[in-house]
C-alpha cells in the first residue's frame, strides 16, 4: 500500500532516515521521533540502528536497514580487536535474524594502535598488507554465521581528509574503496560486501559513475550525503547525485539508500528535498 507521502514518487529508491544525523542535532531528535518523522515522510527504514532498538522500529511497522555491531575506531584489521568486533557482529547478526532484516555494519579499523589496548605496542601502525591480511582472516571467522542468518555483513569505507567531527575519520584504514573491495575479494563470502558511502568515496576517490557497474554484485548498502561538509543534498554541493543514483539503479540495487547528511536547516525540509532529488 502507498502511503500519501509516497504518492508521486517513481519507487525505484527505498529511503531510510538515518539516527546518529538527526540525533546529533541541536534539539537532540529522540529515535522516536526519528521514527515518526520517517512514517510522516513514508520513509519504510531507519539506519544505523544499536540492536536495543530494533524493537522500536518493528512497533512503527519499520525496518533497520543498517544495524550497529563495533565502533569503528577498533575493527578487523588488528587481531586485538578480534573478540570485542566478532562479539558485536554475532550480537547484531542475530538480532537482525530474529527480526528478519538484512545488513549490519563494519568496519576495518583504525591502522594506528596508539589506542589503549591490552599488549598493543604504543605507536606501531598496522601496515596496508598486514591490515588486508587481518581483516580476510578475522571475517572469515564470522561469514559462516552470516551466510546461514541471510545476513548481510557491510564494510564501510570512511574518509581520513576530513577532521572535523563525524565528517572524517583521520587514522581510519579502509579509507580507499580499493583497500575495502580488495578485503571483500579475497574473503569470497556472498555474506560480506561494500558499503556504498558516496560521500566518503567521493573525498577519498572520486569517479563515482564508473565505480559502479563493476560492483553490480557487490553493494550491500548505500549512503548518500553532500560533499563538501556532508550536509544537504543540492545544487551547492558538488555530486550530481541524480545521475549517481540513476547508475546504482541501473545496475539492478534494489537495497535501501540512507540519508546520511547533517541537515544544516529545517530538517524535514531538508530530508523532503533529498528524496525529491534521489528519486530517480
Amino acid at each position: 500500500m502507498v502511503s500519501t507521502a509516497q504518492a508521486g514518487r517513481r519507487g525505484r529508491v527505498k529511503f531510510a532516515l538515518t539516527r546518529w544525523c538527526l540525533h546529533n542535532l541541536a534539539d537532540h531528535w529522540s529515535v522516536d521521533k526519528v521514527c515518526q518523522t520517517a512514517v510522516q515522510l513514508g520513509v519504510p527504514a531507519i539506519e544505523v540502528v544499536p540492536v536495543e532498538e530494533i524493537p522500536l522500529l518493528k512497533k512503527y511497522g519499520l525496518v533497520s536497514a543498517l544495524t550497529n555491531s563495533h565502533f569503528y575506531v577498533r575493527g578487523m584489521n588488528n587481531p586485538l580487536h578480534w573478540d570485542e568486533c566478532l562479539s558485536n557482529l554475532k550480537v547484531a547478526i542475530e538480532a537482525n535474524a530474529a527480526a528478519g532484516f538484512s545488513n549490519v555494519v563494519t568496519f576495518t579499523g583504525f591502522a594506528d594502535t596508539t589506542i589503549p589496548e591490552p599488549g598493543a605496542k604504543p605507536g606501531s601502525i598496522v601496515t596496508r598488507e598486514e591490515g588486508i591480511r587481518n581483516c580476510v582472516e578475522g571475517y572469515k571467522k564470522i561469514v559462516g554465521m552470516a551466510e546461514k542468518a541471510k545476513v548481510t555483513i557491510c564494510l564501510e569505507t570512511l574518509n581520513s581528509r576530513d577532521a572535523a567531527d563525524m565528517k572524517g575519520h583521520p587514522g581510519y584504514q579502509g579509507d580507499h574503496m580499493d583497500f575495502c573491495m580488495e578485503v571483500i575479494n579475497k574473503v569470497g563470502s556472498p555474506a560480506l560486501k561494500l558499503l556504498l558511502d558516496v560521500y566518503h568515496i567521493q573525498i577519498m576517490d572520486g569517479d563515482l559513475m564508473r565505480r559502479i557497474a563493476p560492483l553490480r554484485d557487490m553493494i550491500g548498502h548505500v549512503q548518500v550525503a553532500g560533499v563538501p561538509g556532508r550536509g544537504e543534498i543540492g545544487a551547492d554541493q558538488e555530486i550530481n547525485y541524480p545521475a549517481v543514483m540513476r547508475s546504482i539503479m541501473d545496475v539492478g540495487y534494489d537495497g535501501y539508500v540512507g540519508l546520511e547528511f547533517i541537515p544544516t536547516k529545517d530538517p524535514l525540509t531538508s530530508l523532503k528535498e533529498a528524496i525529491a532529488i534521489l528519486d530517480v
